[in-house]
């Protein structure tokens, strides 16, 4: 299920997707005008809508945006801890100046004795989500990485946390890829089917 603040707590395992971007900053735009955060909202309502369909509600899942508006980096983050999430997955769409191509997963490039243990658990998440993608997706799997992002650094000492580069919107293909309302589905599913992956290995 989707939830909104405000209602009772349940016994779900709790997961936030940060739905990337939206409202004043559209994120990158693509070669046919396809925008960013357009493109990871609908990924990320259908995750939800899959969550109920599939798996019967098994997760507690909660976005930072449900329409596109601007959500501050900071409060993307608030959530997660306020929530005391088990994980957040920041989703967002790449962007380059030759024809690069592929996902690719990032996680914390700083360690300290409260980041370790949930950064090894980001690269063991972001390797089920890229796992997925390849076997589905048939995407090129950019592997994993490491680097500063703001909302990474401030919500890995909760929950492991890692910021899932979809695709390349200034690759004509992916561009185009992400268009079709089937391939949002199993863009969605792929991310799903990840975490679920992930969740059970924890177990």
């Amino acid at each position: 299920m989707c939830f909104v603040l405000g209602q009772e707590p349940v016994t779900q395992k709790r997961i936030v997707i940060d739905v990337g971007h939206g409202g004043k900053d559209s994120g990158a735009i693509g070669l046919n005008g396809i925008k960013e955060n357009d493109v990871v909202l609908g990924i990320a309502k259908e995750i939800c809508i899959l969550n109920k369909m599939i798996f019967k509600g098994r997760y507690d899942i909660y976005l930072t945006r449900y329409d596109d508006r601007f959500i501050p980096l900071s409060d993307r983050s608030r959530l997660a801890k306020s929530l005391n999430a088990c994980m957040f997955v920041s989703l967002h769409c790449n962007a380059s100046t030759n024809n690069s191509r592929g996902m690719e997963v990032y996680t914390l490039n700083s360690f300290s004795e409260d980041s370790e243990p949930n950064i090894k658990k980001s690269i063991a998440l972001g390797t089920e989500i890229l796992g997925e993608a390849k076997l589905h997706l048939k995407i090129e799997d950019r592997g994993m990485k490491f680097a500063n992002f703001q909302v990474l650094r401030e919500t890995i000492g909760h929950c492991p946390a890692i910021l899932v580069e979809l695709g390349f919107l200034t690759n004509s293909d992916e561009s185009a890829y992400f268009l079709e309302t089937s391939n949002v589905k199993a863009t969605a599913l792929a991310i799903l089917l990840g975490m679920d992956n992930y969740l059970k290995i924890q177990l």
